[in-house]
């Protein structure tokens, strides 16, 4: 399980560029000087873009995230490069040397997507000028970035988890591979319950999918609300799928292994998913709020640009955050053992096996914790404080009943979500057992992300409507 090896990478040394001793200033100055052109330059083309409404088409909607790639690009190396040169030094810690490639991959991947998509935009609008609004319209120009920006974030990541197990290698002890002990079933009922886990998984993931696809179909809910559904939709599938498969595999081949890699990968995943949930739901009682206590400006407040904002937001803060506790986790080389007391590999789990110090990683937790789980709870209350206040002064009981019909389904599933959260990190279990946290997890991870569905579309007269209406249209044309 382990290899011993006495040296240990606490940073490296950057030779930098090959330039003599007395020319280093001129050469500082130069690089600053284009660096801030750079900067400059880019954020004059971005800020262009945003005010001038002559210029919100597809092309210069590209343009500016290919600006905004180039400043972050160039932000990743060029400061650290100026300031060793200033200072006369050359060292990078690890985890500073770490960060530095996975951004350098994340920031530089996307030119090469961008730049794609913006010549597809050019052969659409020369070769097909009929169809160019149809083809080239504003949800297909945001799926293409989003697209990219989430490939580039794998990718890098991917990378980032490779280096770092190569110099955990080469240094001191490290894990090769954890013993998932699974949930504690019997031996003679494993075949029954991966029966019912893979019913409940596909029920999930086919549930989830027919939310998207009506939300796809129907005009009619092509709202703001329907719009962070769908998300929603997609994150529980996700979500779902970064633990359910595994579980299931291993309780069918009886194998309980997992890789190292695909440990910290599963803790990225899971963290960043389950965030996203957090932020979305968040934004989903925002909605309500607005819809409940601001009808008369719900349009202009809620428009699509905000919504879209609000998501974006929502996987870019959720993916940081899960990067921070990856790349502290796979910081850690030494574990008193490799036996996990769960299912799939837990955070918490995981830093009580490691005997390396980690003081950084429980006071990262804190306040990370505070800005992806608390912070967006006590907006959702705030919010549903708002709503109550406004429904308690509506003089219709009829309105009353519209008004908790509107936000009953999210209401429900935040209880879900929240109420698993609480009994699992809130609550604490017995030293002797582990089997509540597990059970719990079974709750937070496979059960909440299949009902979500089947709460959206019982409690939803939205919904119900949309399907009869593709099923009705299904019979006629058939």
């Amino acid at each position: 399980m382990r290899r011993e090896n006495q040296s240990s990478v606490t940073k490296f040394l950057l030779l930098g560029l090959p330039i003599r001793p007395e020319q280093q200033s001129v050469f500082f100055t130069l690089f600053l000087a284009m660096y801030l052109t750079t900067v400059l330059g880019n954020l004059l083309i971005i800020l262009l873009i945003r005010l001038d409404s002559h210029l919100h088409t597809p092309m210069y909607f590209f343009l500016s995230h290919l600006a905004f790639s180039d400043i972050s690009l160039s932000s990743i190396t060029v400061p650290k490069m100026l300031m060793n040169i200033q200072a006369q030094q050359h060292s990078i810690s690890y985890n500073g040397c770490i960060s530095q490639m996975y951004f350098f991959v994340l920031f530089g991947c996307p030119d090469n997507f961008l730049l794609a998509v913006m010549a597809y935009d050019r052969y659409v609008a020369i070769c097909h000028p009929l169809h160019y609004i149809t083809v080239m319209r504003k949800e297909v120009c945001v799926c293409l970035v989003a697209g990219s920006w989430l490939f580039c974030c794998v990718h890098a990541l991917l990378h980032t988890l490779l280096l770092i197990r190569l110099i955990s290698e080469d240094n001191e002890s490290t894990v090769f591979e954890f013993i998932l002990l699974g949930l504690p079933i019997q031996p003679e009922d494993q075949g029954m319950y991966s029966a019912l886990f893979l019913v409940m998984y596909l029920t999930t993931v086919l549930g989830n999918l027919l939310i998207i696809l009506l939300i796809r179909l129907d005009s009619h809910l092509h709202t703001p609300m329907y719009f962070f559904l769908s998300h929603l939709a997609f994150t529980d599938i996700s979500f779902s799928s970064v633990t359910a498969p595994k579980m299931l595999m291993n309780m069918l081949t009886h194998s309980q292994s997992i890789s190292y890699a695909g440990c910290v990968s599963q803790v990225y995943f899971f963290l960043s998913f389950a965030d996203l949930d957090s932020f979305l739901l968040t934004s989903m009682a925002y909605d309500r709020y607005v819809a409940i206590c601001h009808p008369l400006h719900y349009t202009t407040i809620m428009r699509q640009s905000l919504c879209v904002l609000l998501v974006i937001v929502s996987w870019i803060l959720s993916f940081a955050n899960s990067l921070v506790h990856t790349l502290l986790l796979a910081r850690l080389s030494h574990f008193r053992d490799n036996t996990i007391p769960h299912y799939f590999c837990d955070l918490s789990a995981l830093l009580k096996l490691s005997s390396s110090d980690t003081t950084i990683n429980k006071l990262v937790i804190i306040p990370l914790g505070t800005l992806v789980i608390t912070l967006p709870f006590i907006c959702i209350l705030v919010s549903y404080g708002r709503i109550g206040a406004t429904i308690l002064r509506t003089p219709s009981v009829k309105g009353i009943y519209k008004a908790l019909s509107t936000c009953g389904s999210h209401l429900s599933v935040v209880c879900l979500y929240y109420g698993a959260i609480i009994g699992l990190y809130l609550v604490p279990s017995s030293n002797n057992t582990n089997d509540k946290d597990v059970i719990v997890a079974v709750m937070y991870t496979v059960v909440t992300p299949m009902l979500n569905p089947f709460i959206y579309s019982l409690r939803n007269r939205d919904i119900k409507e949309a399907m009869s209406n593709i099923f009705s249209r299904r019979v006629c044309s058939q």
